[in-house]
């Protein structure tokens, strides 16, 4: 009871005075009663007075007035405060008697008597303003309806792609796929379902389809023979074929580059690129060239290209992105409007008068938002609306509202415009994030040479496996010629001007025949590699089945094919003049782009058609000029040739989802970019820029992925984390290259004091630091580099092999020279700090991961595996955590401060610069794997990191080669279990003196074998090292 009596005092003394006090005891112990024996009430009122004042005291004779009325005025305020606020036990059915109070009558005032009704009606409104801040102005569309309209649902894409960009097929991938925000893109990363294997398959034994619109192109006009003496500069042709290869020059090839900084080779490279010229019909000086690269390396390519091409002037942009024209649909356009005014987006008007009726919430695709499954695939017009049409409708879904309107919170009002000159908004087509002052295109003043940045201009998909062609032969049909009567009139559209041509159909007629021919392919791989055609076809949308399918190879139309005709095409590939297309012009491209017809006219022409189902007439604006690319499979190795293989398909921007839907009807399966990686995995072939730690982009990629797996090591409890520095791992995040070459030179250079007193030479190799490109001799570069050298990888290839393969192989290609002491000691003085890609297969157990060592195995290793081909390997003694004591002995001297990201026991005081500069941990030798390390070393792991982390080894490391007891030969950089070959594979780079000086160690029956450990692991697992080129 005293606790429910103390709560009742405490509820009736909340809203009086100060100075009023509420005694709980019988007595009042600090003089509180009345003198002369009287006592106090129980419970109740104290009597006498409340201010301290003893009882026996004499009450003063005078008192101030002021500051009298002044302590009185406090006390009436608060009475009146307490009187006429509104609490939740001050009702006004709080008169009624018990039995009548219901408890619907504090929201609802008709229950109450009608004599108590005004008197709640006031209560409530005043209880509702009581201590509330004045009401915000709610949204302009805060209903999900409204929210969902056409309209707002334009201004708030382009509003969420200022700062990432956005693909075509955005929000077809957000509905499926887990999106990740990476290279100044919004990408989609990995299904929200389970498809891995069903990936793999897909590659296999269907068709695998990505979008691969995040590339960048970047354009160059000019002379041929200036630009291919500035590109010269970029490039070596002792990693392969250049930009003057004559298949390449001529257009009808493909190719791929290693770009360097100009005349760098073989340091400072940027990273890989593909490239295509323009085929000419005539002979022509001047030429055009696309070439294709990863959007981190961009940046740095067009800096390089401006200075070899000595392009400094900017071209200011004369029309920028999603402008209007405000020509009239009814005005004729001539042959020459169209090449000057093809660039200007077309208006609302040009697509028809139906543009301007009303659409209702059915055309917007309200559900844009919601999940969407297959069967959602088979109503098209539902899909979310592609650029063209977002172009086309946006203004009927936008109203302007006048200034002098008052606004009302809470009430839904219509949208304004988001132009200050009253013109509605355009959905962003192409890069949203650029300025339109940015300028796009460079100019020479000594040369004809143009640059022009083409990114997000043409979309580009990629289609993987070996029945890629039978799903571009099922969705793409070459396009219709236009009717007779119509040729002689002028037309603001493209086709019907390029169908006056004779010269022009007859190639496109040729085109459509060589395409007629790839229904006569049973794999994909049988074509050459790189093989370019170029089409024009009609808009896919027009030929889009009813609902989804598989397609399986046409066997019977392939037995219609003409075989010698089919030979020749497998043999020669596709002739250069039918690699011509349409797509290499501007003004083609933007006649394309912006009279694109939109979903809603397509839905009503279908209802419209007498016979449904059938097929729609192709108008004037529904052809499209494509090219179609030929991707090379798996090249390298013996084993699964052609694998991976398919073809990649360009387009002009705002067509994207018009061929993405009609792709996936046809039962391809859609790709990520973790898929990528695997692709380039099961090909064997790096990956950009995972696997470039040379170049810039690459290890800014490192750095930045060795940072998210630090954070992600310090989320965990300490107790649940991996003890790394028991593992023997120095660095489980991160592979210090740098490092492990500048170790493995200074090992080389000792043993070639000792074997080595006069210059070698390698038959038929130049002078080191001669016209071969290599590096002085003493001299070698203070970066690690990657060797690329076809020449000496083809050397290498036959060295890794055994002695039973290796004969098999030297008879098959040219003889290469045999390993000795004198080959070995050439290469590592013109190759010194080099590292070498390689490809290994575990030979047992095992599943490689990410940063797993590569190791050199011991003569006992060897002799183990050769007595027992199923031997699991040996295992790595328990190293012993020298840091444990240390982040004891610091908690217990002074609490460690907190750290951003990390636990109480990762944080200790940092050094002093005196510490700092202590001496380093020495190395630890293969016999004793334990290491120490001094108590003043420098402290710290990562960059963001400023105290001893536990379980990892701080900087600066020991030797990362003889740190435990098998040297360290380099690190896996993307590995698992590969489905193709159904054992463990891994892809990884090891260093150059090392790998010979392994070589030259092992047996001949035996080269190649190596050890391989996780991060995570003391288990060694045997395997094989083998050098692809």
């Amino acid at each position: 009871m005293s606790g429910a009596k103390d709560r009742m005092r405490h509820k009736k003394m909340r809203n009086q005075p100060s100075n009023v006090m509420y005694s709980s005891s019988r007595d009042c112990g600090n003089g509180g009663g009345i003198a002369g024996g009287s006592h106090t009430q129980s419970g109740g009122w104290p009597r006498g007075r409340q201010d301290g004042v003893p009882p026996d005291q004499a009450l003063p004779k005078y008192i101030t007035a002021s500051v009298f009325a002044k302590a009185r005025a406090v006390e009436v305020s608060a009475m009146m405060r307490a009187v006429t606020k509104m609490t939740a036990s001050c009702h006004v059915f709080g008169a009624l008697p018990k039995h009548m109070r219901r408890r619907a009558m504090s929201h609802d005032p008709r229950r109450l008597p009608c004599q108590l009704r005004e008197a709640a009606h006031r209560a409530l409104k005043k209880s509702q303003q009581a201590g509330q801040k004045e009401k915000k102005e709610q949204s302009k569309t805060k209903s999900r309806r409204a929210r969902r309209r056409h309209g707002n649902l334009l201004l708030e894409f382009n509003r969420r792609q200022r700062k990432n960009k956005w693909l075509e097929t955005h929000i077809w991938h957000a509905k499926r796929f887990h999106m990740l925000k990476t290279w100044g893109y919004c990408l989609g990363d990995t299904p929200t379902y389970k498809c891995y294997r069903a990936s793999y398959r897909a590659m296999s034994s269907g068709c695998l389809l990505q979008d691969l619109s995040y590339h960048c192109c970047v354009e160059l006009c000019g002379p041929e023979e200036k630009l291919l003496r500035a590109l010269s500069r970029l490039t070596s042709k002792d990693t392969g074929p250049t930009f003057a290869g004559a298949l390449h020059v001529s257009g009808q090839r493909e190719g791929r580059v290693m770009l360097y900084r100009p005349d760098q080779y073989p340091h400072h490279p940027l990273g890989p690129a593909q490239f295509l010229w323009r085929p000419c019909s005539v002979p022509c000086s001047h030429r055009q060239l696309w070439i294709w690269v990863h959007p981190t390396l961009k940046q740095d390519l067009l800096l390089e290209l401006q200075a070899v091409c000595e392009c400094f002037v900017a071209v200011p942009n004369c029309h920028a992105s999603g402008s209007t024209s405000t020509r009239p649909a009814s005005e004729p356009q001539t042959e020459a409007d169209l090449g000057s005014h093809a660039s200007e987006p077309q208006t609302d008007a040009d697509l028809g008068s139906h543009a301007s009726e009303p659409q209702t919430e059915a055309d917007l695709g309200s559900h844009a938002s919601e999940p969407q499954t297959e069967a959602d695939l088979g109503s098209h017009a539902s899909e979310p609306q592609t650029d063209a049409d977002l172009c086309s409708h946006a203004s009927t879904s936008t109203s302007t509202r006048p200034a002098s309107e008052p606004q009302h919170p809470g009430k839904k009002r219509k949208r304004e415009v988001d132009c200050n000159d009253g013109t509605p908004a355009k959905k962003v087509l192409g890069d949203g994030t650029r300025s339109p002052s940015t300028p796009v295109r460079w100019k020479s003043s000594s040369s004809e040479i143009v640059i022009s940045d083409l990114t997000m201009e043409i979309v580009r998909y990629r289609l993987i496996g070996p029945l890629s062609h039978s799903v571009l032969t099922d969705t793409l049909l070459p396009a219709t010629a236009v009717e007779i009567d119509n040729k002689m009139a002028a037309s603001p559209f493209w086709w019907p001007e390029k169908c006056k041509n004779e010269d022009f159909m007859t190639l496109h007629h040729r085109q459509a025949d060589i395409f007629h021919l790839l229904r006569g392919v049973y794999s994909t791989d049988e074509l050459p590699a790189g093989c370019v055609l170029g089409m024009t076809v009609d808009d896919p949308r027009l030929t889009l089945p009813k609902k989804r399918g598989k397609v399986a190879p046409d066997l019977e139309g392939s037995q219609d094919v003409d075989k010698e005709q089919m030979m020749n095409l497998s043999m020669k590939g596709v002739p250069a003049v039918c690699a011509q297309s349409a797509l290499w012009d501007q003004s083609v491209r933007d006649n394309v782009t912006h009279n694109k017809i939109s979903e809603q006219d397509l839905n009503r022409m279908k209802k419209e058609l007498l016979v449904p189902g059938s097929r729609l007439p192709t108008p004037a604006q529904g052809r499209v000029p494509i090219l179609l690319v030929h991707q090379v499979g798996r090249q390298q190795g013996e084993d699964r040739p052609g694998w991976g293989c398919g073809w990649d398909l360009l387009l002009p921007k705002a067509w994207g989802m018009a061929f993405w839907v009609p792709l996936v009807y046809r039962g391809v399966r859609v790709g990520g970019l973790q898929m990528s990686l695997k692709h380039s995995q099961f090909k064997g072939v790096p990956h950009f820029p995972h696997d470039y730690p040379d170049c810039p982009a690459g290890a800014h990629f490192q750095e930045q992925q060795a940072a998210e797996l630090l954070e992600t090591f310090k989320r965990r409890p300490p107790s649940k984390r991996t003890n790394y520095i028991k593992h023997g791992s120095l660095a489980p995040f991160r592979c210090p290259w740098q490092q492990l070459a500048e170790e493995w030179d200074e090992i080389v250079k000792q043993d070639r004091d000792n074997h080595d007193n006069h210059p070698v030479k390698m038959e038929g190799e130049a002078e080191p630091g001669g016209p071969s490109g290599g590096l002085e001799v003493g001299a070698p570069p203070a970066a690690f580099t990657v060797l690329r050298s076809r020449k000496v990888l083809r050397q290498l290839s036959v060295w890794c092999l055994p002695s039973s393969a290796r004969a098999q192989r030297v008879r098959r290609g040219s003889p290469a020279p045999a390993l000795s002491p004198v080959v070995a000691v050439a290469l590592q003085r013109e190759w010194g700090r080099c590292l070498v890609w390689v490809r290994v297969c575990v030979l047992g157990k095992g599943r490689p991961a990410m940063h797993t060592m590569l190791c050199v195995p011991t003569a006992e290793d060897l002799q183990r595996l050769r007595g027992d081909p199923r031997s699991s390997g040996p295992v790595e003694p328990r190293h012993r955590d020298h840091l444990q004591h240390l982040l004891k002995r610091t908690r217990r001297d002074r609490p460690a401060p907190k750290c951003p990201g990390a636990t109480k026991e990762d944080c200790s005081p940092a050094p002093s610069k005196e510490q700092a500069a202590g001496p380093a941990p020495r190395a630890v030798q293969p016999q004793d794997p334990t290491p120490t390390v001094e108590t003043g070393s420098v402290i710290g792991c990562g960059a963001s990191s400023v105290g001893l982390v536990r379980g990892l080894w701080p900087e600066p490391l020991p030797s990362v080669s003889s740190h435990c007891s098998r040297v360290t030969l380099g690190w896996v950089t993307q590995g698992d279990f590969s489905l193709a070959t159904g054992v463990g594979e891994a892809l990884g780079l090891v260093s150059l003196p090392g790998l010979l000086h392994t070589l030259l160690s092992q047996p001949a029956d035996q080269r190649g074998t190596v050890l391989l450990r996780n991060a995570s692991s003391l288990q060694y697992r045997y395997a094989r090292l083998l050098v692809e080129t």
